[in-house]
């Protein structure tokens, strides 16, 4: 079973920055798709950024500039570098993973496995 473990969150005021880190353990090969949501208390949850593994990167249009999705040296470990942080982007922030990348791999998509969480509050 895969299992997801972010860290990184914490409390910052606007214009700072923070790095979010995720690591998968529970499967012996690469993580096709790999991404980093969010929920804001009394929201949905929204995709933030997506890494389909050798063929692209997606961001949501409110972080595109600001934040940047990358992979870690260990396998199936993933990053979050965010900067120039808005109190917008106050939300419990999710790592998530799927087996199988190309095509379903997009924000709007689905994702099979899911981390519990790291919060991310930025006071202005």
């Amino acid at each position: 079973q895969v299992q997801l473990m972010e860290s990184g969150g914490d409390s910052v005021q606007a214009g700072g920055s923070l790095r979010l880190s995720c690591e998968a353990s529970g499967y012996p090969y690469s993580l096709s798709c790999m991404g980093w949501f969010r929920q804001a208390p009394g929201k949905g949850r929204e995709a933030v950024a997506l890494i389909n593994k050798n063929i692209d990167t997606q961001y949501a249009d409110d972080v595109k500039g600001r934040f940047t999705i990358s992979e870690g040296d260990a396998k199936n470990s993933l990053y979050l570098q965010m900067n120039s942080l808005k109190p917008e982007d106050t939300a419990m922030y999710y790592c998530a993973a799927s087996v199988w990348g190309g095509s379903s791999c997009r924000l709007t998509g689905d994702m099979d496995y899911w981390g519990k969480g790291t919060q991310v509050t930025v006071s202005s």
